[in-house]
C-alpha cells in the first residue's frame, strides 16, 4: 500500500484497453494514483506532464513493442521503474527485459496479482530513491561531479588532484562544496548517494 498522503503515480500501457485498465483499477485500489494508456506514444506525452514513478507496460503491441518503449522511456526519464508483462513469455526475452532494458520484474498474463503488487511497490520505491538523490546532483557543476566519482571509487583528496591534474587544495575546495550541496559528509554517504542515482544502490 502506497502511502495515502503522496501516492507514487503509476502508468499503464496495454494496446488491449479493458486489460490495462483493469491493470489501473488494481493498483488504484491499493492507492496507487494510476491511469491506463493504449499506446505508448500517448504515455509518453504524459509522462513530460507529469512523471510517473512506475510504467507496467505490455511487451508486444502495434504502435512500439515494449522493448523499443522502454529505451525511449530511459531517455526522457531515467528514474522511473519498468515492469514489463506479456501473454508470450519467453526465457531470452525475460532476461532482455532485465539486462538490456532495465525491468524490474518480467509478468506472465494473467497477470499474478500479489507479484505484481510487489513489483510495483519496489519500483516506486526505487523511482523516489533515484529521483531524489538526482535532484541532490543537479547543482553540482561539472568539475564537482568529476570529483565526486573520484570519490565515490575511495580516492583521497591528494589522488583524486593527481588524476584530474589539479592541487590537493582545490579537490578540498571541491569537496567541501560537494558535502554542503549534497549532503553527503562521509565517504560512505558519497558512495551511497552516486549508486542511488545510478539505480545501482542495490
Amino acid at each position: 500500500m502506497t502511502d495515502p498522503a503522496d501516492p507514487a503515480i503509476i502508468h499503464v500501457v496495454d494496446d488491449d484497453p479493458d486489460l490495462g485498465r483493469a491493470v489501473a483499477r488494481l493498483l488504484g485500489r491499493h492507492g496507487y494514483r494510476t491511469q491506463a494508456f493504449e499506446t505508448p506514444r500517448a504515455m509518453l506525452r504524459a509522462q513530460a506532464d507529469e512523471p510517473a514513478h512506475c510504467l507496467v507496460t505490455d511487451v508486444m503491441m502495434a504502435d512500439m513493442d515494449g522493448f523499443a518503449f522502454a529505451e525511449r522511456m530511459r531517455a526522457q526519464d531515467p528514474a522511473v521503474a519498468i515492469i514489463f508483462m506479456t501473454a508470450w513469455p519467453t526465457t531470452s526475452s525475460a532476461v532482455d527485459s532485465v539486462r538490456r532494458y532495465g525491468g524490474l520484474d518480467y509478468l506472465e498474463k494473467p497477470i499474478d496479482e500479489g507479484r505484481l503488487l510487489a513489483a510495483v511497490a519496489e519500483g516506486a520505491r526505487w523511482s523516489r530513491q533515484r529521483r531524489g538523490a538526482l535532484a541532490r546532483l543537479a547543482p553540482l557543476t561539472p568539475r564537482e561531479r568529476e570529483v565526486l566519482h573520484c570519490l565515490a571509487q575511495g580516492m583521497s583528496n591528494k589522488m583524486v588532484a593527481a588524476a584530474l591534474s589539479l592541487s590537493p587544495k582545490t579537490i578540498e575546495d571541491h569537496r567541501a562544496a560537494i558535502v554542503a550541496k549534497t549532503g553527503a559528509s562521509s565517504p560512505a554517504a558519497l558512495i551511497a548517494l552516486v549508486r542511488e542515482a545510478s539505480g545501482t544502490d542495490g
